[in-house]
């Protein structure tokens, strides 16, 4: 951290404060665990943590991981105790949830009855539901008593709890300690985070859109690991042998005796079954029906085909008007493949089809798209432009480096609308800005996007520290070793992107982003650098901007956003709820009420000309499960007020520049 990180701390007593306070939020933030009196205990570490880590010394670790132990018990039995019992929901009674608004209970007692009052709330909100479909006539509920309705709800949180707490007492000290180390981490900023083995295995995953093993999705019910998906294309899929809902209660390496995973954490589960291609494995089932069977599976690579990028046409606002439309949910990168595959290598061939079939104007949709691969984004600017500066990136103690689209060509010179929101973080973000200060795009979007101004890189501590080989291997740490900012020279660290054109977001109100994060690092701006673009210029930003607004401002399904997004801002702030049968339906009444306003708010088919690329056709015929994924992207689209607000700015975009050709003429 001291060598690589961009900003490096002084390990002091500031920055043990820090980690005592990520770390207590972390380990017990809704204070439903600890007594004030075991806090106490921890506190007298709050400013020996930095002398701790000096010394090797894990006192306050291990004193936080005895007590944290004891009071899982404590609590456990809590739970149990109390859900024996009948509640009485009357009285003036109420809970708080939110334990930033809670101070820690002064002792047992104290607890025990703060355990009280929230089991009670997570009992009542069903007993009270329960109620409400008994009167609307719901067959299973018919003819039962007040007493067994509430029973019911007892027991539905029982099990609600058990499964809860079967997860936590599963927590191995690796866990914990990993829990730990990410307290240190964050103190340095939101992105820097300790990966134990199995963690960075995941990212790599999410990142690449790959993995290596059978394709199956897994997880913990109880003592047992349980199938809730086969991945399309798989080789469990291909093999046909193992199914959802199949229990997995022995995994085997080929050669080797199958090891019992009853109880097993579920990183642990899929540890044992992931593995290199080509090598098998040999997983003991039950089936639904109560039959065991030995399956044998060979790993092979498995495609998430849902993170790729992916376009259709959309016919426009004008008779004839055909407009390309590209999703992508990430910058995906895979650098352990030679041959694996690249976002921006994707979008080029999008784009290839999209021009092929004499399209008007093309969206680029990075709404949710947390970013990604650094290099691919530069490339991917460089499409819409000659050549020239795209991002600039500043390590600690150098001068500002220019990332450069060095390639000429212009893959797409025609109109271009980018699509953001809240959630288009990082290279997103970088792709958004390089458009918008070159006028090359019209970026639309909610008020802001995520505010990540900072680049990450992983450091393998088996590679980086010598010996320890009886521990190994040690994990990795994804670090912040540099700062990006606009060719402009201005950064989108805490600002994010401004789109230049707003549209009405349920989050409008609602703080999000990275400026809500602990830690942020700051805001800051450097000289900014030559750019020019000569392919097309947004030069009617005004006009283009006055039309949307006012197509917003008659839209019902806008005016509705704007409300709802007022309400959620409104339901974020209310933490506290009465324990009162009465006062909760009555709670729950006017809060339905309200909802039901915005009920289905996004249910109306707007768009009816969605369609496949004719050259994308056979892809879904050959494949019903891939034909079935594309259904539902088809239908998202057909639903999206949106995209069909973005069609309507992509028909001004064409109009307004084609008017300005024939000025020009």
């Amino acid at each position: 951290m001291e060598r690589y990180h961009y900003s490096p701390q002084d390990i002091d007593d500031s920055f043990s404060e820090k980690i005592y306070d990520l770390y207590l939020n972390g380990i017990d933030g809704g204070k439903r665990f600890l007594t004030a009196k075991e806090v106490a205990q921890l506190e007298r570490y709050r400013h020996e943590i930095d002398d701790q880590v000096n010394a090797s010394d894990f006192t306050f670790f291990n004193l936080s991981q005895e007590l944290m132990e004891k009071a899982l018990v404590r609590a456990q039995g809590y739970y149990k105790d109390i859900l024996a019992t009948p509640f009485d929901f009357a009285g003036g009674e109420s809970v708080e949830l939110d334990g930033e608004k809670r101070a820690y209970s002064s002792d047992e007692k104290e607890l025990w009855q703060y355990w009280h009052q929230y089991l009670k709330y997570e009992t009542l909100d069903r007993y009270a539901e329960a109620i409400e479909k008994q009167e609307k006539g719901d067959e299973e509920l018919a003819g039962k008593t007040a007493t067994e309705l509430e029973a019911d709800a007892r027991a539905d949180v029982l099990t609600m709890f058990d499964r809860w707490f079967d997860r936590l007492i599963k927590l191995d000290r690796e866990d914990r300690m990993s829990q730990y180390f990410n307290a240190f981490t964050g103190v340095f900023d939101p992105h820097t985070n300790y990966y134990k083995p199995i963690d960075k295995e995941n990212f790599d995953i999410r990142f690449s859109g790959k993995l290596e093993g059978i394709g199956a999705r897994l997880l913990t019910e109880g003592d047992y690991t349980k199938v809730t998906e086969v991945v399309v294309g798989g080789p469990a899929w291909k093999g046909k042998e193992l199914e959802a809902n199949d229990i997995i209660t022995k995994v085997a390496q080929e050669g080797e005796a199958p090891v019992d995973i009853k109880g097993m954490v579920i990183d642990d589960v899929v540890s044992q079954i992931r593995g290199s291609k080509d090598t098998k494995v040999i997983l003991t089932v039950k089936k639904v029906d109560g039959s065991e069977k030995e399956i044998i599976i060979t790993r092979d690579i498995v495609i998430l085909d849902e993170s790729f990028a992916k376009s259709l046409i959309i016919d426009g606002q004008a008779p004839g008007e055909k407009i390309g439309y590209i999703s992508l949910p990430s910058f995906y990168a895979d650098f352990q493949d030679r041959n694996g595959r690249h976002c921006a290598d994707d979008v080029e061939k999008e784009i290839e089809k999209l021009k092929n079939v004499g399209v008007d104007g093309i969206v680029l949709d990075l709404r949710n798209n947390g970013g990604g691969s650094l290099r691919d984004v530069v490339k991917m600017s460089g499409f819409f432009i000659e050549s020239g500066p795209v991002v600039q990136v500043k390590s600690r103690d150098y001068e500002p480096e220019v990332l450069m689209d060095v390639d000429p060509q212009v893959q797409y010179d025609g109109p271009l609308v980018v699509m953001v929101n809240n959630f288009s973080a990082s290279a997103s973000e970088i792709l958004a800005a390089a458009l918008q200060d070159y006028g090359r795009a019209v970026i639309v979007g909610s008020n802001s996007t995520f505010g990540k101004g900072t680049v990450q890189r992983f450091i393998d501590l088996d590679r980086t520290l010598r010996g320890f080989e009886d521990v190994k291997p040690l994990g990795q740490v994804k670090l912040t070793t540099q700062k990006f900012y606009r060719i402009d020279g201005g950064s989108t660290q805490l600002r994010g992107v401004t789109p230049d054109i707003i549209l009405p977001d349920n989050y409008a109100y609602i703080q999000t982003g990275e400026k809500e994060q602990e830690y942020p690092m700051p805001w800051t701006e450097i000289a900014a650098v030559d750019y020019d673009q000569k392919v097309l210029n947004m030069t009617h930003m005004e006009q283009i901007e006055a039309r949307s607004k006012a197509r917003v401002a008659t839209n019902e399904i806008f005016s509705k956003v704007q409300a709802n997004a007022a309400r959620m801002q409104k339901l974020r702030d209310l933490t506290a709820y009465p324990l009162d049968l009465e006062a909760y339906q009555d709670l729950e009444a006017a809060r339905t009420a309200d909802a039901e306003r915005f009920k289905n708010l996004f249910d109306k088919v707007v768009i009816t000309s969605a369609r496949n690329l004719e050259v994308d056709l056979p892809i879904f015929e050959a494949d019903e499960s891939k034909k079935a994924r594309n259904d539902d992207f088809l239908k998202a689209v057909s639903k999206d007020v949106y995209i069909n607000e973005v069609l309507s700015i992509m028909h001004d975009v064409i109009e307004l520049e084609r008017v300005a050709i024939n000025d020009r003429n």
